[in-house]
């Protein structure tokens, strides 16, 4: 059976082909379920200006204000993510977007409001409950957020922005270049908010469709690298079952008390999945860095209960 989680190497821009990237190096073997950053919430920051190579290393917002941002990321235990829209504009716009999303099938949703400057972002109260938290506008239609920070990776910059325009001239307002979002190495990078499922080694066709598919309150197959609020070996369990049960965005939970993640369909369903490790040939994490062994995690028997 062919497995949609995986993107064959051929199906890429040319510029994925090139041999010596940590792209193309990862297309190559590299299974994409279980890579997602793990995360439940997301705290997004229009930010047109530098990026630096780490958005806490002070170049974005001086180091007095991202040292204070981080902790209070940490604290919330949310993701920073800088965004702009595709085309780099030139200035900073007079009021910047924020988004914040809460990625929990419990409670998924996002809201967007607006701050003069990042320093604003330290006086809101950044819990989330299971209901939207009321301080911004709710956004019911689907977020999605195209990683393009070069600075980071060469990958996200020559892969994503042509993903991240081509997306912008079919929805418009939905669509965002974003910072880092963890695994260059599967480079274009998606995410869509509010559900935090995350994409990889997607064509710019392919990123239409899982952007439809969201729309519809569907979880596109092709490409998926996981939703972030399990454990790695979580959206390993949950991605085995989305290819073998029709399932809507957040009709699916995962519950890794026991041995083996258990996989509950919201009409009473339930099905446990072996994830097992397997080791691959070293590569590098990024473009430039030094090649290290891969452990990657892979789903084995999907037994319904």
């Amino acid at each position: 059976m062919t497995d949609p989680t995986r993107t064959d190497v051929r199906d890429q821009p040319e510029a994925a082909l090139v041999p010596w990237t940590c792209s193309a190096r990862s297309a190559v073997d590299e299974p994409l379920p279980g890579t997602a950053a793990q995360v439940t919430g997301w705290l997004c920051l229009e930010h047109p200006g530098a990026w630096g190579r780490d958005v806490f290393s002070g170049e974005a917002f001086g180091p007095e204000v991202s040292t204070a941002l981080e902790r209070r990321m940490d604290e919330a235990g949310l993701r920073l993510l800088l965004i702009r829209r595709p085309g780099r504009a030139v200035e900073a716009p007079r009021r910047r977007t924020v988004l914040l999303a809460r990625s929990d099938p419990s409670g998924t949703w996002c809201e967007q409001l607006e701050v003069s400057e990042p320093g604003d972002l330290l006086d809101l109260d950044l819990a989330l409950p299971a209901a939207p938290s009321g301080i911004g506008r709710r956004v019911t239609d689907p977020v999605v957020l195209v990683c393009a920070h070069g600075k980071r990776d060469q990958c996200c910059a020559v892969l994503g922005r042509p993903v991240a325009a081509d997306l912008s001239a079919r929805f418009g307002d939905a669509v965002w270049e974003c910072s880092h979002t963890g695994g260059h190495r599967f480079a274009p990078s998606m995410i869509v908010l509010p559900t935090g499922y995350t994409y990889g080694r997607l064509t710019a066709g392919q990123s239409v469709e899982a952007v439809l598919a969201a729309g519809r309150g569907e979880v596109y197959p092709q490409g998926l690298r996981g939703r972030s609020c399990w454990t790695p070996a979580g959206q390993v369990a949950e991605v085995a079952v989305r290819q073998r049960v029709p399932a809507g965005a957040d009709d699916l939970t995962v519950d890794e008390s026991g041995a083996v993640p258990v996989v509950r369909h919201r009409d009473g369903r339930s099905w446990t999945v072996d994830v097992s490790s397997i080791g691959l040939e070293p590569r590098p994490a990024s473009c430039g860095a030094v090649s290290k062994p891969v452990a990657a995690l892979v789903a084995g028997a999907v037994t319904a209960l």
